[in-house]
């Protein structure tokens, strides 16, 4: 049955319009300048950006291998801005303020000095390499990273007995809890009326071995990932701020007209960004669980049929929402379980709604675990993908569909991707080169391919369904945790993750990667590459920190 909701709108207008893509990293500039410091001399890999007063876009760059940075021609508009970096181990010696004008470039060179709170810098990925343990314990810390970073666990002073009741109510918390949204599953107060379970008390005695529940120091050196070079610098990020302060952006995605959308995690809203203008529309979901008996709210996947319809999966209130962008009209469907506990709406594949009425579904959160289903919109009819018994769970995470509508899922716990015929709902299994590798996110190319995220395994995946061969390729980095993966129909395959901030291009001809350092902590959990242009780019969303960044490449 479908609902039917006036949209409630809200628009920010943002300050700075975007530029056209430079082609080379020569070019006329409106801000330059260099980095330096007394232990290096001129310093290549820093990110510096630039955010003008008033403004909600910071436009980011890095210095090359003479140390200089530049601001291409019209990224910064005339103003006043304030200049801040991000290189691992180093600080500005002072604030860094300067004034851009329409008449001539502006000049800045940045001193900077070793940071005496190198703590306090360090990425998830850079905790997980410092601290010590075996692989299986610090696995199991990197969950944690989906609410908030490992500074929480890390910076504490818990003991081992209390530190397993606080995992312990950690895991009674919903995949969409935040520190500024602490939802909690229905069975919430039952589970943390029973003591900590064994696995739970071991996670919270290897917590209290390297936190601060000795002492004010950490036992361990800290390790640090290197700054970027060559080819690494040569890029350009745009940031655009959310208008709320709580703004959770799960999901980006590209509209026909260049207009980005985005869900949120945590609150029932989703919304639209016009990069040229810089406008942002924001628009409300129905909710159908009560909010004040503790269903969470918030959305999970967002996606577009061949109309431009947007699709939305609203996890803990388990519908299906549909708006049409021209008209505004929005349509909800519960899914079958929806009135059962904790069942969530994840993902969705609404590729062939225009054609076929038909959609792809994910549900999770109910035992024996996650299940997709195959709805018909004109219907209102929900088919239910099941297996033979004895054969593996259909289980996923992430679902896509191939170019016969044909519909794969993947998996973190799986030892292999699943694949349920659009017609029939018969099921087969591909398996995974890789045992415990798992799967997370993927998409299809235009070659019907598809290209996923191993999280575990921290490799990028392809699958190809006319050789039935499975190809992974690992990235340089560990605890990388790779949530996505998207190939632009070109030669590159883009991927992101929760752990290191970095952004992975890989070159499929060469198996060269590029690690692109954000200019900030950035929780990824989806990217979304734009295609057209010499180079592809990529959009992603700062689900911490409620930004939405493009990620602009400016060399092969």
């Amino acid at each position: 049955m479908s609902r039917k909701i006036p949209a409630i709108r809200a628009s920010l207008m943002l300050g700075v319009a975007a530029a056209a893509l430079c082609a080379s990293p020569t070019f006329a500039q409106t801000l330059a300048g260099k980095a330096t410091s007394a232990e290096e001399g001129a310093m290549e890999g820093v990110v510096v950006s630039a955010k003008r007063a008033g403004s909600t876009i910071t436009v980011s760059v890095v210095t090359d291998a003479k140390g200089e940075f530049h601001f291409p021609a019209g990224r910064l508009d005339p103003g006043s801005y304030a200049v801040t970096i991000r290189a691992i181990g180093y600080d500005l010696k002072a604030p860094a303020k300067v004034d851009v004008a329409a008449a001539a470039p502006a000049q800045i060179d940045l001193a900077l000095v070793k940071t005496k709170r190198l703590h306090a810098q360090l990425s998830n990925a850079e905790w997980l390499m410092s601290m010590p343990g075996t692989e299986q314990q610090k696995s199991s810390l990197i969950g944690c990273g989906e609410c908030h970073t490992l500074q929480r666990p890390l910076f504490s002073s818990y003991e081992a007995d209390d530190m397993a009741k606080v995992v312990q109510r950690m895991s009674t918390h919903t995949t969409n809890a935040a520190p500024s949204h602490p939802f909690f599953n229905q069975d919430a107060n039952e589970q943390q009326a029973k003591p900590p379970t064994k696995q739970q008390a071991d996670l919270g005695a290897y917590i209290a071995s390297i936190n601060l529940s000795s002492g004010d120091k950490w036992g361990f050196d800290f390790k640090t990932l290197p700054r970027p070079k060559g080819k690494a610098t040569q890029v350009i990020f745009t940031s655009y701020d959310l208008p709320r302060a709580d703004a959770a952006p799960h999901d980006t995605g590209r509209d026909k007209e260049g207009n980005i959308w985005y869900s949120d995690f945590q609150s029932p809203i989703f919304g639209k960004l016009d990069p040229k203008t810089g406008k942002v529309t924001e628009y409300q979901i129905p909710t159908q669980k009560p909010v004040d008996k503790g269903f969470p709210t918030g959305a999970l996947q967002l996606a577009f049929d061949k109309d431009d319809n947007v699709y939305i999966g609203t996890m803990g209130q388990a519908q299906v929402v549909r708006f049409n962008p021209k008209t505004e009209k929005m349509d909800t469907w519960p899914a079958p379980d929806w009135q059962t506990g904790d069942a969530r709406v994840t993902m969705i594949d609404p590729r062939f709604a225009t054609d076929t009425g038909e959609i792809w579904v994910n549900e999770a959160g109910l035992p024996p675990g996650n299940t997709a289903f195959k709805f018909n919109i004109k219907a209102n009819e929900w088919s239910r993908v099941t297996v033979p018994q004895g054969e593996p769970p259909a289980y996923a995470y992430g679902i896509a569909a191939d170019e016969r509508n044909n519909v794969y899922g993947m998996g973190m716990a799986n030892d292999n991707i699943w694949e349920t015929d659009a017609k029939t709902l018969k099921t087969s299994y591909i398996p995974l080169p890789t045992r415990g590798a798992g799967g997370r996110r993927g998409h299809f190319d235009s070659q019907n391919r598809l290209w996923f995220a191993q999280f575990y395994g921290n490799s990028i995946a392809m699958f190809d369904p006319a050789t039935k061969k499975v190809t992974a390729w690992q990235v340089p980095t560990k605890f990388m945790n790779p949530y996505d993966a998207q190939f632009d129909d070109k030669n590159y395959v883009w991927s992101g993750g929760m752990s290191a901030d970095l952004i992975e291009r890989m070159n499929t001809t060469t198996g060269e990667f590029v690690e692109y350092t954000m200019p900030r902590e950035t929780n990824i959990r989806h990217v979304d590459v734009q295609k057209d242009g010499t180079l592809s780019s990529l959009w992603v969303e700062d689900q911490h920190n409620g930004k939405i960044i493009h990620v602009e490449p400016l060399s092969e």
